[in-house]
C-alpha cells in the first residue's frame, strides 16, 4: 500500500508542477491582462493544490497535514482576489483590448459620477446635503 501511495504522490507532484508551468508559460505568452490573470491563477492554484496533496500523501502526518490545509485555503482565497483586483486596475488604467471584448459589463459602473454642481438635486434618492 505505501508503494502505491507514493506512486500516486509521485503522479500528483508531476501533474502539479506541469500546471504551474503551463501558467508560467501563459504569463509569459499571452498578450492582454485577462487572458494573463487567467493563465495565472487557474492552473497556478490547482497545481499547488495537486502538490500539497501529494506532500500529504507522501508524508502521511498529520502535522503535515494541518500545516498544509491552511496553506491551500489562503492560496484559493488570495489567488483570485488578486486577479480581481489587478484586472479591475487594468480595465481602470486603459490597459484592455477592448474591441476584442464580448461584453463590457464595467462600462457603466466605472464610469465617473457626475460632479456635484452638475447633478439635479434629490438625484441620489434624497434632498442634497445641507453644507
Amino acid at each position: 500500500m505505501d508503494a502505491v501511495l507514493d506512486v500516486v504522490a509521485a503522479l500528483l507532484v508531476l501533474v502539479g508542477a506541469l500546471l504551474c508551468l503551463t501558467a508560467a508559460i501563459g504569463v509569459a505568452r499571452f498578450k492582454d491582462v485577462p487572458t494573463r490573470l487567467h493563465a495565472a491563477t487557474k492552473p497556478q492554484v490547482l497545481g499547488v493544490m495537486l502538490i500539497c496533496l501529494a506532500i500529504v500523501l507522501a508524508l502521511r502526518s498529520w502535522q503535515v497535514t494541518a500545516f498544509l490545509v491552511p496553506v491551500v485555503l489562503i492560496q484559493m482565497a488570495t489567488a483570485p482576489l488578486a486577479a480581481h483586483m489587478v484586472g479591475r486596475q487594468a480595465y481602470r488604467n486603459g490597459r484592455i483590448d477592448r474591441p476584442s471584448m464580448v461584453a463590457d459589463e464595467l462600462a457603466d459602473s466605472e464610469a465617473a459620477p457626475p460632479a456635484r454642481a452638475e447633478r439635479e438635486p434629490g438625484s441620489r434618492g434624497g434632498p442634497e446635503p445641507r453644507r
